[in-house]
């Protein structure tokens, strides 16, 4: 597939308050492509039209409110699905079946049901699906790379700790452990969200992006250390998983949030290699250059964002007058973005790397964890 003669058309769905915040600016700095509007579906909160119109106003686009008479354009090659997670499947759906490319925010979708149903209408139409994800972080890079060198010897595990340091922690009861149930149906809150989810999702595609090989069974548990926010939406705070792949390496998985003020930067970010001649480890902060002055130390906001006191959106995060952190500056290159990768599966006619099927299956393996997790015990994850 080439470009066509005009640049790729880009429909956003979604609004302020979401990850659209950034991809759409990824889009729009990219000459290959043009934004277009932003749209959605007609039963959405009045809340969620206010933050659409905002997104609208931000990029200077009309708002255009029939997200079926949007997708009809025939301008639109593409469409940018940033909704709230229990909506994107249908989302996807429609605008797969109008023939349109996607590029979806993480996760896919909150069911298992929904991810096989959007697999199976990707599946019949001819169209390039890509969910955001972290593997063009150089840490990531930087382990496929080794993962191509002999010295390791044959892959025997993985390890991964993520923690991201936003949100202000200390504010859990640790009196009240929370028991875990299995099938959630809800998964994010203005104030908190699920973090085996949120988190969770970028080492689950990390490892499945490098070893080309889907987790078969996991173990689970999820934790309240941090925040009362998640104790009172009753999600978790932080998770632990152990996995085994069909190639029958072993992993784990350590992730949660962690508070703003418990990282130097943006948060514990570590990845291990276990291979039968050597371990390779990695630190997304090494090598870095750390910076000692008299400036004054780094402090979170007096007072969290009334919308977002977890700090996840770009917008509110400035709005509560949060400073960049400083003492940590990296010194790897930054990588090109990740709608600049999409693009260029789009040009070659390429199934992208994280498409569709890497994302489905991601979601089969987040919900055998927290089933893992209520029970006590290892369960099975089947193809779907």
């Amino acid at each position: 597939m080439t470009s066509p003669e005009r640049p790729w058309g880009v429909l956003l769905v979604g609004g302020m308050q979401s990850h659209l915040e950034n991809y759409a600016q990824d889009f729009a700095r990219d000459p290959r492509c043009r934004l277009l509007a932003v749209t959605d579906e007609t039963d959405i909160t009045p809340r969620q039209q206010t933050l659409n119109q905002q997104l609208a106003d931000h990029f200077r686009l009309p708002y255009w409110k029939e997200l079926d008479a949007a997708l009809a354009h025939a301008d639109v090659d593409l469409v940018v699905i940033c909704v709230e997670p229990e909506r994107r499947a249908q989302v996807a759906k429609r605008s797969a079946e109008a023939g349109k490319h996607l590029y979806i925010d993480k996760p896919l979708c909150t069911q298992v049901e929904e991810a096989a149903d959007l697999l199976a209408t990707v599946r019949a139409n001819p169209v390039i699906t890509q969910m955001f994800s972290l593997i063009r972080h150089p840490i990531a890079l930087k382990a496929a790379d080794v993962l191509q060198q002999t010295n390791l010897g044959e892959l025997v595990g993985l390890h991964c700790e993520l923690m991201f340091a936003k949100g202000r922690a200390g504010t859990a009861d640790l009196s009240m452990p929370r028991r875990e149930t299995a099938g959630p149906r809800q998964f994010t809150f203005p104030d908190s969200k699920r973090e085996l989810y949120c988190v969770g999702l970028y080492p689950l595609v990390l490892f499945e992006w490098l070893m080309k090989s889907p987790a078969i069974s996991v173990y689970a548990q999820t934790n309240n250390y941090f925040f009362r926010e998640h104790q009172r939406n009753n999600v978790e705070d932080f998770s632990m998983l152990q996995l085994t792949y069909a190639n029958s390496v072993h992993a784990t998985i350590t992730v949660g949030r962690t508070g703003w003020s418990s990282h130097p930067s943006h948060g514990i970010h570590q990845l291990d290699l276990v291979g039968s001649k050597k371990t390779v480890a990695f630190d997304a902060y090494a090598p870095r250059l750390e910076v000692y002055s008299d400036a004054p130390a780094w402090s979170p906001p007096e007072e969290p964002h009334p919308e977002d006191p977890m700090g996840f959106w770009s917008s509110t995060v400035s709005e509560a007058g949060v400073k960049p952190k400083q003492s940590w500056l990296p010194v790897d290159t930054p990588p090109r973005s990740d709608a600049a990768c999409f693009l260029d599966f789009l040009e070659q006619g390429l199934v992208s790397d994280v498409p569709v099927e890497l994302a489905a299956h991601v979601v089969q393996v987040f919900h055998a964890a927290y089933e893992s997790a209520a029970r006590g015990e290892v369960m099975t994850i089947a193809p779907l």
